[in-house]
């Protein structure tokens, strides 16, 4: 609904209300609106004074008053595939959100067909789901989904992490509409379905046509009937294109490894209509649970190990895993679809995803299949809808919540459906792989300043992701093994030194609050109240009670004895801190980086940073010094210096608090877990191609947000260890953004120092600082060295080590301008003003004219096509520029710049382990390739041939592409041999 008024106010045709109207009454304004919003179940569309659109979505209301840009949440976040944003439309109020509370609340430990390998469900912060997904089908025993029968019931798809996803209603209203038409029609186009909003006649008539493909199922429940079904695979069909799927139980897909965990409950084979496997049905559907176990499975066995039977698959690696378990090991893989579908859309994230429901669900997806009987089933209403049941009270009453019971539940009681559910699966993905090879059969490739021959994306499917899908998998069935009582000791070490950061937090508020050495820490709402005092707006009272664990045994007034809890009385410390993120809530966030802000605000003109650089948050204290604030005091009023040290102490422990618990409970603690290791103790990750560079992802641990080696508090990647006799080979690329980025732009004087082998960074700084180049010029220190025999160190220090802080902010710059950075970001970065950042960033571009050329082509590029290639010439698509504001328009346009960079680092890293794995010498040699993070690559093998090995990685990496370098500057490797993943860094 989108809200008129009179264009009596200040700025806009449509201001919600007059001029004359308060800021704070425009936020009450907004808020009532949003809760008739809440009320009604809608999205209400408001365009503010300023003339941004603001979406009030369900519980996501966001006063007027300190409206925030969503993009700012990522501006400090130096991950590859999270770069800072600016808003153009709004110049950058001073006010963010806050990252973290962004994140939605864990969707519920169930598991359901339908959204297997969604790209946008809740989760950890960076589980963007693809290659093995956690939102897979196979069900989890006895897991509970809840849902309140009075609200919209949500798929995971809703739950998606860009802050722009909406929600959108399927109505269904008329009984002949829904007999007269295909159900995919109820999906409208552009919206995210919602796939468990289905009335009950709708629901019906849906599990009637569903039943009803049963006829066309051949069941396999014995013996005999799997050798007649396996003959015909084998021989009359063999060089047919077969879909296979699998349901799994008695696994949390969500914790735990497919290595070695889970049960096969049943399969699915689908082969096409022309396929007769018996009775004229041409799916075939095995009963593994009830019809034999392992020993009827393993009659597939030489269906399965045939290189010669192509196989399709939706995650492959999910089934692959699954199969292997019974000691079957598969071959001939032909696809994976959903690999398919990230190759032929990467901007699907609003749109669904990249589930098998949400894929075949979209016309536009599967315009290219022939569907026939199976048109009005597949991708129309998910597990959770077809099979969810209420929960019953104690009176025997149906309760509001519902639950799917476990998987071999519902094939022994709802079989008839669960079958045809289930083989529906395999119907499903061996027609999208039909639509998706046409469509990227007509997707052109197109490489970097190489117009070759017409070459397809299918043959980029079919030369490179194909091949890396099936390294993939066996990258995750090798894992690495872990020092377990390593980990259990520094888990120790960090707890113990987390109980010190909170004590001297405690000691510090006690000072001010008595009662606040009794506090939770942990309490966002105690910590909240404590700093700030009551939410922004509103007349809390400054006393409030809360409820804390009685660990001191304290007897409360008018009780006997001790009760569990205790009351506790705080009220704020009475120093007015300045708020500069804020919840989606219109809450002050007390996030770790909300924090870290403060501290740095706290220090601005006094330098506390060396006396606490531990305190911090892994690279804030970098940070810390590197900021340069002209506010006087930010309205913070401190009697004394000593007070002023003494509250900057209170708030970097708290940043140590955070930045140890993120540790012990994202690495420390998961790594000793069994969930996530296989029989024989090695850990097995999930490797995943699921972001719109292409770069891969690690989950189940995120081993890419392990933080850098220098700020490594506990050294974790020590506990990744090489098997007895063995040895660790890592190998690195040097500077691989910035040498793609130089060939790309083909920029001489980023080209010229590359050849010439000099620091790149180090060169930026010395052209940065006058100081610098005297020094250089002086020879009181050197741009580079290269020892000779006999050397052991430089004469004079290297730039890089005397000038570590300046080369840093240098290194910052190179890396932000290939990221499309700004002046306005570069100063809101840097905490510098805008003409000085301006004044940098027009320096960089003075020597490196080609780049700035090349980066507006990328911009007009993504205008024009909605997409931008990378250097072998993958499509990574973007949003439409049309219907987006300025602020979404700016968004896009920097990400043409750096998804071309990142992307084609993709390749690059791609292109190497494909040589790596295809060497016969190594594989002779046994070694093995295990993990890929980032630009680095590790294998594991003999210690005796370590050095051997070493050369040819190295020069594998050095010519990634069959042998050869394509580039224009050569790609410098580091590589070095060890018993720890941290000792060979």
């Amino acid at each position: 609904m989108l809200m008129r008024v009179s264009s009596t106010a200040k700025k806009g045709p449509f201001c919600p209300w007059p001029s004359s109207v308060s800021s704070s009454a425009s936020s009450r304004f907004l808020c009532s609106a949003s809760f008739k919003a809440l009320k009604r179940r809608e999205i209400h569309t408001i365009q503010n004074v300023c003339g941004t659109i603001l979406n009030i979505t369900l519980l996501r209301c966001i006063p007027f008053s300190c409206r925030s840009s969503y993009h700012t949440e990522t501006s400090h976040v130096s991950k590859p595939d999270c770069l800072p944003m600016e808003d153009a439309s709004t110049q950058m109020t001073s006010r963010h959100l806050d990252l973290n509370s962004l994140k939605r609340k864990p969707w519920p430990d169930f598991d359901f067909k339908s959204h297997r390998g969604s790209s946008n469900h809740s989760g950890p912060p960076v589980p963007e789901t693809g290659h093995n997904n956690s939102c897979r089908h196979n069900g989890i025993q006895n897991a509970a989904y809840a849902t309140d029968s009075k609200k919209n019931n949500l798929s995971p798809n809703h739950f998606a992490k860009e802050p722009y996803a909406k929600l959108s209603r399927l109505l269904i209203s008329g009984k002949n509409k829904i007999l007269n038409k295909p159900m995919i029609q109820l999906q409208k186009k552009g919206k995210t379905k919602k796939s468990g909003q289905v009335d009950a006649k709708t629901l019906e008539i849906f599990c009637k046509r569903l039943s009803s493909f049963y006829s066309q199922v051949w069941v396999v429940d014995n013996i005999a009937a799997a050798k007649e079904v396996v003959r015909k695979l084998t021989g009359q069909y063999r060089h047919w294109v077969h879909a296979c799927d699998t349901e799994v139980a008695k696994i949390n897909v969500k914790q735990e490894t497919p290595i070695d965990h889970g049960e096969v409950i049943c399969l699915s084979i689908y082969s096409g209509p022309e396929a007769d496997f018996g009775d004229g049905k041409s799916c075939i559907w095995v009963d593994v649970l009830n019809g034999g176990g392992s020993a009827l499975l393993n009659e597939f066995a030489p269906f399965f190990e045939d290189p010669a039977i192509k196989k399709v698959w939706h995650n492959y690696s999910f089934d692959n895993h699954v199969i292997e378990n019974y000691g079957i090991k598969l071959s001939g893989f032909h696809a994976d679809t959903m690999h398919m579908a990230r190759l032929w859309d990467s901007s699907r994230r609003n749109e669904g995803g990249y589930s098998l429901e949400a894929l075949t669900g979209d016309p536009r997806v599967m315009s290219g299949a022939e569907l026939e009987l199976e048109k009005d089933l597949i991708g129309k209403i998910s597990m959770k809808t077809i099979f969810a049941r209420k929960k019953l009270k104690k009176d025997g009453s149906e309760g509001k919540t519902s639950m799917i019971p476990a998987v071999e539940e519902l094939q022994r009681e709802e079989r008839r459906l669960w079958v045809c559910y289930s083989a529906l699966n395999a119907i499903s993905t061996l027609k999208l792989h039909e639509s998706l090879e046409k469509k990227l059969v007509a997707k052109s490739c197109k490489p970097d300043k190489k117009p070759v021959q017409e070459k397809s994306m299918f043959d980029f499917y079919r030369e490179y992701w194909q091949k890396f899908g099936e390294i993939l998998v066996k990258m995750e069935a090798e894992g690495m093994s872990v020092d377990r009582p390593y980990l259990a000791e520094i888990e120790k070490v960090a707890k113990a030194e987390q109980e010190v950061a909170v004590n001297m937090f405690r000691n510090w508020a006690s000072k001010y609050c008595p009662d606040a050495k009794y506090m939770n820490v942990g309490s966002d709402t105690q910590l909240r109240h404590l700093l700030f005092g009551g939410t922004r707006d509103s007349k809390d009272d400054d006393v409030r009670i809360f409820k804390v664990p009685n660990t001191e045994g304290v007897i409360e007034v008018g009780k006997k004895t001790p009760t569990k809890l205790r009351n506790i009385k705080l009220h704020p410390v009475g120093i007015t801190f300045p708020t500069e993120i804020y919840t989606p809530g219109g809450l002050r966030s007390v996030s770790g980086y909300a924090l870290k802000i403060l501290a740095e605000k706290i220090s601005a003109q006094y330098d506390f940073t060396d006396e606490t650089a531990d305190l911090l948050l892994e690279d804030d204290a970098d940070n810390a010094a590197m900021t340069y604030v002209d506010e006087a005091d930010y309205e913070m009023k401190f009697h004394t210096l000593q007070e002023r040290r003494e509250a900057f102490h209170a708030i970097a422990s708290l940043c140590k608090i955070c930045s140890i618990d993120s540790l012990i409970s994202n690495f420390i603690i998961p790594l000793q877990g069994s969930n996530i290791a296989g029989k024989d103790g090695r850990i097995h990750y999930s490797l995943n191609i699921n972001t719109e560079t292409g770069r891969l992802s690690a989950r189940r641990p995120n081993l890419q947000n392990q933080p850098a080696l220098e700020k490594d508090r506990y050294k974790i990647r020590q506990a990744f260890i090489a098997a007895p006799g063995n040895s660790l080979l890592v190998a690195d690329y040097g500077q691989l953004e910035l040498r793609i980025l130089a060939h790309l732009a083909d920029c001489k004087s980023m080209l010229d120092a590359f050849k010439a082998g000099v620091d790149f960074h180090s060169k930026t700084a010395m052209n940065m600082y006058p100081h610098i180049r005297e020094a250089v010029e002086m020879e009181q220190v050197l741009l580079e060295w290269h020892p000779q025999l006999g050397d052991t160190k430089p004469l004079v220090p290297l730039l890089k080590d005397a000038f570590a802080l300046e080369r840093r902010k240098a290194k910052m710059l190179n890396f932000s301008i290939a990221y499309g950075i700004t002046p306005l970001g570069l100063a809101r970065d840097w905490k510098v003003s805008v003409n000085e950042a301006k004044n940098t960033v027009d320096l960089w571009y003075k020597e490196r004219q080609e780049v700035l050329r090349w980066q507006e082509a990328r911009k007009r590029e993504a205008r024009e096509l909605s997409e931008v290639h990378t250097l072998l010439g993958r499509a990574c698509r973007f949003p439409s520029f049309s219907p987006v504001t300025r602020t979404h328009r700016d968004r896009i346009e920097r990400a043409a710049i750096y998804t071309p960079v990142q992307g084609s680092a993709a390749d690059v890293a791609m292109c190497a382990m494909l040589e790596i794995s295809k060497n016969v010498r190594l594989q002779e040699l046994g070694w093995i390739l295990l993990l890929q993070v980032h630009d680095e690559v590790i294998l594991e093998g003999p210690s005796e041939s370590a050095e051997v090995a070493k050369a040819i990685v190295v020069e594998c990496m050095s010519k990634p592409f069959n042998g050869k370098n394509i580039l224009n500057v050569d790609l410098n490797v580091d590589a070095k041999c060890a018993q720890n993943w941290y000792a060979a860094k």
